[in-house]
């Protein structure tokens, strides 16, 4: 019972068995529409929210930061099709909360970020409330919508609406603004009861126009050079079936984004991912299935692209189209829908990847797989330990573990990691996704853990382990079966930067992860081998315990900004 209807009981005896609160409505609210988790950080106003969910069957999961637990509900969203739910205080939580909502808008993950607020009637006149801000205001710009509940009998219908427009149509963030003083409004149980209700359907089936889908046949049935782009919007769909299915009766090679690895095996024969430049600059029909051509894909512009390229995309969205090349053929729907439509709709033999251009992209991939292979032989022994050592090691214990889930992020420990290690099942691996933001590692796999009951290999550069390492107590507290590998050279990017003063270069970094992990109850290790590294991973998996393995890499070894180099800015100054 929370505090509000406690005294309402001292005050009023045996009638308020006919009372509810705001609290008790939020709560009953998300159980009605099915939530099994909030991932938050409490304090004022929304503690005992927090307690009364616990309570009531809803787990809770309490990050030291905010922006952590909000990168915790988004991935939850993605995994399971459902609005994560995070939960904040007002103000300045509100806004470390922000991060993760606006970055499941941009990478279309459905989330709801409810958060407590001041009196409105006190932020509207700017009086100065504790921790006073108008955040709905704030939120409209960085969501893909925002709702505030103004009275206890409106929360059922807030709660409805935010978990509708998170996995409606294109999915992604919403906000949910709750005060303080509507959370501790007492009204009618009976009232509040009806106030309340779950959301049917929240995502429909939008089947493409037949004639749109015939469109995009003919003009892959007329390519000489075809590719097929699958998005993490076509991991995210579970349309696996349908597209794996029109990919092999299709024959058309293939290239997937990092989020979209497994959907077909890495090794699967179609797959063009060891050739992806050769196959994006020469490719003269390009179907984009949940994948959009932005900075990822070179905005499709020349010379990544050729120029005389045609596009076909699949997307809810309609607005997407055109966006930065002309779509030759627009195929709006909904990707499960879009796929069972091409499937059926193309004619045995009708598309063909003609076999001069499989064999082209088949030469390239041979000779870059060869390269790489030099590369690896050379990483198995060099001493310090590279990125490419510690990977190898890394990649044959998942090999031996397709259950795992994989969470990345960092410069060089993303880039070479989405390279080095395949992916053999859908929706196994999380990373920094569009934005390419860092700070989404322990989030991602706390949640990967939660709501999978699987283990979680969560790759880390040092540098982007920093942003939520915190989060590593978490993970000991909840006894997960998380194991973080710190790929730790020491810096940002590298950590051999000569200082040019008496400070510690702006790129330097220093610390034993493996100590960190231990302060928090979990097992820490240091490896300074490749051997070391696949030792104790399988050590720490067999035992399926929080454990993060330090990994002592060469502080030269690393490129700075990883693959994106090309876009620091070339001034005087620039870094050679």
């Amino acid at each position: 019972m929370t505090d509000t209807v406690a005294e309402a009981a001292e005050a009023g005896g045996d009638d308020t068995a006919a009372l509810t609160d705001g609290i008790h409505l939020v709560v009953d609210a998300l159980k009605l529409n099915r939530v099994e988790t909030i991932y938050g950080v409490v304090g004022i106003p929304i503690t005992d929210l927090a307690r009364l969910a616990q309570a009531s069957g809803i787990r809770y999961i309490g990050f030291r930061h905010e922006s952590d637990a909000a990168h915790a509900a988004a991935a939850a969203g993605f995994l399971t099709q459902r609005a994560g739910v995070c939960l904040t205080v007002s103000a300045p939580g509100f806004l470390n909360g922000l991060v993760g909502l606006a970055n499941a808008t941009t990478n279309c993950f459905p989330m709801v970020q409810i958060s407590g607020s001041s009196e409105r009637h006190i932020v509207d006149l700017q009086r100065g409330d504790y921790e006073e801000m108008d955040q709905l205001a704030v939120a409209k710009q960085l969501c893909k919508a925002a709702y505030r509940v103004s009275r206890a009998e409106d929360i059922g219908r807030g709660i409805a609406r935010a978990i509708r427009t998170a996995v409606s149509g294109r999915p992604g963030g919403v906000y949910l603004d709750i005060p303080g003083a509507v959370l501790g409004e007492i009204i009618d149980k009976d009232k509040g009861e009806k106030s309340l209700w779950e959301v049917v359907d929240p995502a429909p089936k939008q089947i493409p126009d037949a004639t749109a889908v015939d469109r995009a046949i003919e003009l892959l049935a007329g390519a000489q050079r075809p590719l097929i782009v699958l998005g993490k919007g076509a991991a995210y769909a579970r349309a696996d079936d349908a597209i794996r299915q029109f990919v092999e009766s299709s024959g058309i090679p293939y290239v997937p984004m990092s989020m979209a690895k497994g959907l077909l095996p890495d090794d699967h024969p179609q797959s063009a991912a060891t050739a992806r430049s050769l196959a994006l600059k020469q490719a003269d029909v390009v179907l984009l299935v949940g994948a959009r051509l932005n900075w990822l894909l070179g905005h499709g512009d020349a010379p990544q692209w050729s120029p005389d390229a045609k596009f076909i995309q699949v997307d809810i969205a309609a607005n997407e189209m055109d966006s930065n090349q002309p779509i030759a053929a627009p195929l709006v729907g909904d990707i499960g829908s879009v796929m069972d439509a091409l499937v059926e709709r193309t004619k045995p033999g009708q598309i063909a990847a003609p076999s001069a251009w499989r064999d082209a992209l088949a030469e390239k991939s041979a000779a870059n797989v060869a390269k790489m292979a030099k590369r690896l032989e050379a990483a198995k022994t060099a001493q310090p330990m590279t990125f490419l050592g510690a990977l190898q090691a890394i990649r044959d214990v998942i090999a031996e573990r397709p259950d795992v889930y994989l969470v990345n992020e960092g410069a060089n420990a993303l880039d070479l990691a989405r390279n080095t290690i395949p992916m053999s099942v859908p929706r196994h691996r999380l990373d920094s996704g569009t934005w390419g933001v860092m700070g989404i590692g322990m989030g991602y796999a706390i949640a990967a853990a939660v709501e999978t009951g699987q283990p979680v290999i969560a790759i880390e550069g040092d540098s982007a382990f920093g942003f939520s390492g915190m989060e590593a107590e978490v993970i000991a507290r909840y006894d997960l079966p998380v194991i973080t590998m710190v790929l730790n050279n020491s810096g940002v990017y590298r950590g051999d930067d000569a200082s040019p003063s008496g400070d510690p270069a702006p790129t330097y970094l220093s610390a034993r992860h493996d100590i960190l992990m231990q302060a928090f109850g979990g097992t820490g290790y240091q490896a300074t081998t490749p051997d070391q590294v696949g030792e104790m991973l399988r050590k720490a998996l067999a035992e399926g315990k929080p454990a993060l393995i330090d990994c002592i890499i060469d502080p030269a070894d690393g490129t700075e900004s990883g693959n994106i180099k090309h876009l620091n800015p070339k001034g005087l100054n620039a870094k050679q």
